[in-house]
């Protein structure tokens, strides 16, 4: 168990997860927190991330470092998803190992399950299947992850484990449109179009597929569950167990950014997975369920998005 004096490790912290994981342990008064930035330090580098483990000696490690992006970039970068991605974890989760760490969580993504896996998505699903070919890049490094931390369980008893959360968003998301998840490139889009005064915004797909999204503060809200409660299995789903249309999605995004304009659908552009429903019984059944509803979350995202919007941190990749 931890308690206010564990020595924690924050990966990724300045990211909009690993951000909203160190406000929710200050917030319970855990405050012996290790914080790098990627200059000083870079978890590509195998030397640098194993010396950082001797010096500094963690007690427990979050994993909320990766290289992330919407269907755009996955297809343009599948290289960089891949290889980031897997180097970023394996010197985490190898260095964090032969130093001694017990607690280690790895934060993963829906993605990771089949294209064509029975709805909602089980825990046991994982590998049964092809995965969609829109992130397949980013899934495979994941799912890597994933194993590594079940290898270690498995063979050595140490108390890793892996969250596999849908859709996120909120605080600290991105914006920038060429790399964006779906709820900040609408809410992106959608505002941009209300300052232009647009008569139109043109979205990609038809609007169809079903998506499940999780606000990100209560996906730290599950992180801190699994650190204070010992838990059995190796991996876990972290969702609502509720899924809405990407249509109705944009409807209610453009409420509440209040533009008035028409969407235009371009079905011409890939939609993605039809459907993407987490079973989260798993964790429910430990005694976790999420808090805040989708017309909250979006509320309080475009809201930090305006307060914020002269400097946003556009991703370049």
């Amino acid at each position: 168990m931890i308690n206010e004096n564990s020595k924690i490790f924050v990966a990724g912290h300045n990211g909009m997860v690993g951000s909203s994981i160190v406000r929710k342990l200050r917030i319970e008064g855990y405050n012996n927190l290790i914080l790098k930035s990627r200059c000083e330090l870079d978890l590509t580098k195998q030397f640098d991330v194993n010396n950082f483990f001797k010096i500094e000696r963690p007690e427990v490690v979050i994993d909320a470092a990766a290289k992330v992006g919407g269907i755009l970039a996955n297809k343009d970068y599948p290289y960089q998803f891949l290889m980031e991605n897997m180097q970023i974890q394996n010197n985490l989760i190898d260095g964090a190992f032969t130093s001694g760490v017990e607690r280690f969580v790895f934060l993963g993504s829906s993605c990771i399950y089949p294209k064509s896996a029975q709805q909602p998505l089980k825990e046991e699903s994982l590998l049964t299947g092809s995965l969609e070919s829109t992130n397949e890049w980013y899934a495979i490094a994941k799912i890597s992850g994933v194993k590594a931390c079940e290898s270690i369980k498995k063979q050595f008893k140490k108390n890793y484990l892996s969250l596999m959360p849908t859709n996120l968003y909120g605080y600290c998301d991105n914006f920038d449109l060429k790399s964006s998840h779906v709820i900040p490139a609408l809410i992106r889009k959608f505002h941009d179009a209300k300052e232009k005064n647009n008569k139109s915004v043109t979205l990609w797909g038809d609007g169809m597929p079903m998506r499940e999204f999780l606000f990100v503060d209560d996906l730290a809200d599950a992180v801190f569950f699994v650190l204070k409660n010992k838990l059995s299995e190796n991996l876990y789903n972290v969702g609502t167990g509720k899924e809405v249309s990407i249509k109705l999605l944009a409807k209610t995004i453009q409420k509440q950014i209040g533009y008035n304009g028409k969407i235009i659908w371009d079905s011409s552009k890939p939609n993605g997975t039809e459907r993407k429903l987490l079973d989260v019984s798993k964790l429910k059944n430990k005694g976790w369920i999420y808090s805040t509803e989708l017309n909250d979350g979006i509320k309080k995202t475009y809201g930090w998005f305006l307060e914020n919007i002269s400097n946003l941190r556009e991703i370049k990749l």
